[in-house]
């Protein structure tokens, strides 16, 4: 598997771009090679893996889950287009509260990894989007966080103005909040 790592602005997430081979059939495409991920040190202990479908304009959170249960995630679009978010949430950390953002597509080939202690969110930018992201540890419901997805101290920038949100990501915790009783602390 032809893998090439494209580095961000934040070293421990990594944006991966595969090979696809198209002919007038098709495609095909490796998405995941255990081997090939292990000799660039991205992580392959995925225990579950997620699909969920996405209409245009809608916000998913921003996620994570806490140190009971902490969860770094591969992520893909399969179909339609997102503009996907890793935030930052190690205090300490030289990068704490900031964000890399990044588009994933169905054309474009590319995944992204955040490991455990990084928020995640996304935008789905088409009419059906749907993403498949493969996870460290299983979900636990009583592990899971929300921080605000438009919190203006991380000041993600999503260039949509009024989006579709949940009621439960609408109500996220705000950085300033997370601080008082913070998940991760950066070298822990």
């Amino acid at each position: 598997m032809q893998v090439t790592l494209i580095e961000t602005a934040i070293p421990e997430v990594l944006l991966i771009e595969t090979v696809r081979f198209e002919d007038d059939r098709g495609f095909f495409m490796e998405s995941f090679h255990k081997e090939a991920f292990e000799e660039l040190g991205i992580p392959v202990n995925y225990v579950q893996e997620n699909h969920s479908l996405s209409r245009n304009g809608v916000i998913r959170g921003i996620h994570y889950q806490d140190m009971t249960a902490p969860i770094g995630k591969l992520v893909r679009c399969t179909v339609g287009k997102i503009l996907d978010v890793a935030v930052d949430l190690r205090v300490g950390s030289p990068t704490f509260g900031k964000y890399v953002k990044t588009i994933l597509s169905e054309e474009n080939n590319q995944l992204l990894y955040l490991p455990e202690g990084f928020g995640h969110a996304f935008l789905s930018m088409a009419d059906r989007t749907e993403i498949q992201y493969k996870c460290t540890a299983y979900y636990s419901p009583s592990s899971e966080r929300t921080l605000l997805w438009n919190d203006s101290k991380i000041g993600i920038e999503w260039g949509i103005p009024n989006p579709s949100v949940s009621p439960k990501d609408n109500k996220g915790q705000t950085l300033d909040e997370y601080l008082k009783d913070p998940a991760f602390i950066y070298g822990e």
